[in-house]
């Protein structure tokens, strides 16, 4: 059955140009799942000056902000269209005690950050403040609730501060801060690396906690809460296990989290963001491509307890993790950002694209000066990386359908081992528009890619953007 005519196609390439045979199949009119907006979203903590000098300045200061919050990073991050931020954390998340970041700046109690830097946080950014973050974002707010040391209560009456519209307490505080209506937040975080720094919790502890917060999560009015479950670090299948099996799937969460981190190394040499030879290169693509097996696994076990595939797998912490940049605070993780991590990106989006059944949402570490950020920011300028342009390409996918599609293509081989040397997605939007974005990982070797758009009867238009790694 051969599809409609096709207006137009857009063949978005990352890092390519002209050379040898290779060869990616597309049926173009075989598609059915939806590629959700939501896996381009992104992740910011108090960590470093990803929330302090990145977002936030106050309405002081003399670098243009309204409210209070950076112009140049909101519409930089416009530019990409970006769907949801993840907020307060990360490990952040498991000491932040909420109701010390409302009302009046000046009266905040101050805290330690223990996990990142030892310093000082007053506070100042807050519930109100992330809020009107996203709205000026235009995005979704992700908020991950303190199940590591906080209590069922604090949980519970911050959702209700958030989203009720009832006379009570909460929302008497919220209307006293300045907020008359609730926010209607719907994606809530029940805890953040419980198996770590979110309480050093065994699977069946922390399900058991789980079901417990999950059960004071309220929701209010029409609002539906979509609740994430912290889940597994990397390849633990068990946590996954213990928690479908027994978390009650579906009805406590509906989305679980996955966190994995590409390290070219080791926890403790990570390597360099800016020095690499091609060897340490090719791990690090290598290595990033074990997400595709993780979701592999994780999913069938998902698929075991949920074959309604009710439950969203959501990627919430993922990109690559390098040693800081010398002579900036070990514990800010500043890292620099080079077409490696681009390529890093695209690879990882692409894989998050092909199992978009079931992950519905993902978010890379961290937005602005942390680890593999969207942008770097130095008093009132800021640097958009190459892993910024990647997102930016990659906005053509958002809610698009993703079309099956075959890679046929050399490797790009290391020594004795070796990667497919493409890596692509294909999809196709509301108007029939077919959008291609493909990566060339070969660092050394142009390839030259043919594309059959197998189902299409004619296509009106053809054009090209690319990335050359040799201007970059």
């Amino acid at each position: 059955m051969k599809a409609k005519i096709i207006p137009f196609v857009l063949l978005a390439i990352v890092a390519i140009s002209a050379a040898a045979q290779n060869k990616i199949i597309i049926n173009t009119d075989l598609g059915k799942e939806k590629i959700s907006k939501h896996i381009y979203g992104h992740f910011s903590e108090h960590l470093g000056t990803c929330i302090y000098g990145g977002y936030w300045v106050g309405e002081d200061s003399k670098i243009p902000n309204t409210a209070g919050i950076r112009n140049d990073v909101v519409n930089a991050l416009k530019e990409i269209g970006i769907p949801n931020l993840r907020w307060p954390g990360g490990c952040f998340a498991d000491e932040y005690h909420w109701m010390d970041g409302i009302g009046p700046r000046n009266e905040r109690p101050t805290m330690i950050n223990t996990h990142w830097g030892g310093v000082t946080e007053n506070n100042a950014f807050g519930t109100h403040e992330f809020l009107e973050l996203c709205n000026q974002l235009a995005c979704e707010p992700v908020i991950c609730g303190n199940l590591g040391s906080g209590s069922v209560q604090e949980m519970s009456q911050w959702v209700e501060y958030l989203n009720s519209s009832n006379i009570s307490p909460m929302t008497d505080i919220r209307k006293s801060n300045g907020r008359e209506e609730p926010w209607g937040v719907r994606y809530w975080g029940v805890g953040n690396e419980n198996w770590g720094c979110g309480g050093s919790m065994t699977a069946e502890y922390y399900t058991n906690e789980m079901r417990r917060y999950s059960t004071f999560t309220k929701n209010y009015g029409n609002n539906r809460l979509y609740k994430i479950a912290g889940g597994p670090n990397s390849d633990d299948y068990h946590w996954m296990e213990t928690l479908m099996k027994d978390g009650n799937p579906g009805q406590n969460f509906q989305g679980v989290s996955l966190h994995y981190y590409t390290i070219a190394h080791d926890w403790n040499h990570k390597g360099s963001a800016t020095q690499f030879d091609e060897k340490e290169y090719f791990t690090t693509l290598k290595k990033t491509m074990h997400m595709n097996e993780l979701l592999d696994k994780h999913i069938a076990i998902m698929d075991k307890y949920d074959p309604q595939n009710r439950v969203g797998l959501v990627v919430d912490e993922w990109g690559n993790w390098h040693d800081v940049e010398p002579g900036t605070n070990p514990g800010f993780l500043y890292q620099q950002n080079t077409m490696r991590d681009a390529l890093v990106a695209s690879v990882n989006l692409d894989i998050f694209n092909q199992h978009a059944r079931r992950v519905k949402m993902a978010n890379i570490a961290q937005t602005v000066n942390v680890l593999q950020a969207m942008i770097l920011t130095k008093d009132d300028k800021i640097v958009k990386t190459p892993s910024f342009y990647v997102f930016k390409m990659y906005t053509v996918h958002h809610d698009a359908t993703l079309l099956p599609s075959n890679i046929i293509c050399e490797n790009y081989s290391s020594e004795n081992e070796s990667v497919p040397a493409l890596s692509a997605t294909a999809s196709k939007d509301d108007s029939g528009k077919i959008h291609v974005t493909i990566s060339n990982l070969d660092p050394t070797n142009a390839k030259e890619v043919s594309c059959d758009l197998r189902g299409a009867e004619k296509i009106s238009f053809v054009r090209g953007q690319g990335g050359d790694r040799t201007k970059n």
